[in-house]
């Protein structure tokens, strides 16, 4: 998946469709993840009229998932309108699935296995899997494999109302028992990431966003649900004063820097892009927006000290080096806002040459990016998180704004759960 090897085909980015993204425990609260990622993929396959037609392959994912899940991307292919012959399989990396996704499916229609394909992600923080006490479980497996009323009975022999406590699933590391927070406020303080610069960049993300709907940007990408027609989470009036005002969350002390401003809510939601090569789209009538060059991922030691979001500041020198790019040779920059800190810390990292020496072997630091051209529409502190889906979201959106520039490229960075980082490059060239 190279623009430099021309035995390769471009991968070409069509468009993408998303619903509303919203706090977890309000208009999707009685929604699933089938529910809202069919929705996502009906709409996808509506706006570029695909009913009935045999895509090459489908992948698709949800972080937190009930086990009825399993075939969750072929049960939405099959709810969506397309032919059925058309196949799909689940992908899971946290919080880069749908960009993981995409990578994958855009592999195939690189080494021409495929000519087409559906990615996406879905999450839902409101109807998360509940599991309870392994013993418990395993009473529940006996009695329903016993043949007797008294082998019935004896499966729940020594029973303790404990084991009925459930468990909720929960972002923590289970090889730090730390939240994905708590680890980002330990980078703010090794990075010196102050609470002011976290509120300006939430600042900036809620005003860029807002800007955007009112400008009609995310009008055809952004799909109505259920009585919503755009993320709950944009607050158009917030301000540095607001902000300021807020307690932190994951540090109680007064070196605590992270909110609830500064950093993403849980959030239910789900997104799809259509992928194909320059023939397929082309034979359809269907735009080109954008193609998908390369992808690259990374993961870092955050047990033995690493921050734990900080896989991506790895990943994108890889990618540049293979690509003979520097950093400061793009037009767009959508850098997945887990946490105002972890997109600071993210920045001053390529601008350190100890970091860069150390960590990447470089001789100098990667340098700085022009801000102004960092998540211009908005990014995760403003639209949400959906873990699975922003990946899609970022996708659609930074295709649409190298369609609507023209020509040019963009680089894309997502940190994940487990100290791991996906990333990719976007470009348009000129016609």
């Amino acid at each position: 998946m190279s623009s430099q090897n021309p035995a390769l085909k471009k991968v070409a980015i069509v468009g993408g469709v998303r619903i509303p993204f919203c706090r977890s425990g309000t208009s999707y609260r009685k929604c699933s993840n089938f529910d809202l990622l069919s929705t996502a993929v009906k709409g996808l396959v509506r706006k570029f009229e695909l009913d009935g037609v045999r895509l090459g392959d489908a992948s698709m994912g949800a972080l937190l998932s009930h086990s009825t899940d399993w075939n969750l991307t072929r049960e939405v292919i099959l709810e969506s309108g397309l032919s059925p012959e058309t196949p799909g399989f689940n992908v899971q990396r946290a919080c880069g699935t749908s960009l993981e996704a995409a990578i994958n499916v855009a592999n195939k229609i690189s080494l021409g296995q495929i000519d087409s394909g559906i990615v996406g992600g879905t999450d839902t923080n409101s109807d998360v899997p509940i599991a309870y006490h392994r013993d418990f479980a395993r009473r529940l497996v006996q009695f329903t494999q016993a043949k007797s009323v008294g082998q019935k009975l004896g499966a729940f022999s020594g029973f303790r109302l404990g084991e009925l406590k459930p468990h909720i699933p929960g972002v923590v590391e289970p090889r730090t028992g730390l939240s994905m927070g708590q680890h980002c406020e330990l980078m703010a303080q090794e990075w010196g990431i102050t609470r002011e610069a976290q509120d300006e960049l939430a600042y900036q993300s809620h005003h860029r966003a807002s800007q955007a709907y009112d400008n009609d940007f995310y009008k055809d990408l952004v799909l109505p649900f259920q009585g919503v027609d755009r993320d709950n989470n944009l607050r158009s009036d917030t301000s540095l004063e607001k902000l300021a005002k807020l307690k932190t969350v994951f540090e109680r002390s007064d070196k605590g820097t992270l909110t609830a401003g500064n950093s993403t809510p849980m959030t239910d939601g789900a997104s799809s892009v259509l992928l194909a090569s320059e023939e397929w789209a082309k034979e359809r009538g269907l735009p080109v927006l954008a193609y998908l060059v390369t992808g690259e991922v990374a993961a870092v030691d955050f047990v033995g000290g690493d921050g734990l979001l900080m896989a991506p500041a790895l990943a994108v020198p890889r990618m540049l080096q293979r690509l003979g790019l520097t950093l400061q040779d793009f037009d767009f920059y959508e850098i997945h806002e887990a946490f105002a800190a972890q997109v600071l810390c993210t920045l001053k990292a390529w601008e350190s040459e100890a970091f860069c020496k150390a960590k990447l072997g470089r001789p100098q630091a990667l340098g700085s990016i022009d801000r102004s051209r960092m998540n211009v529409v908005g990014g995760s502190l403003a639209l949400g998180h959906p873990f699975s889906a922003t990946g899609g979201r970022i996708i659609a959106t930074l295709a649409k704004l190298l369609a609507d520039k023209g020509a040019g490229r963009g680089l894309i960075s997502v940190c994940t759960a487990g100290g791991m980082g996906v990333t990719a490059v976007l470009e348009r060239p000129e016609r």
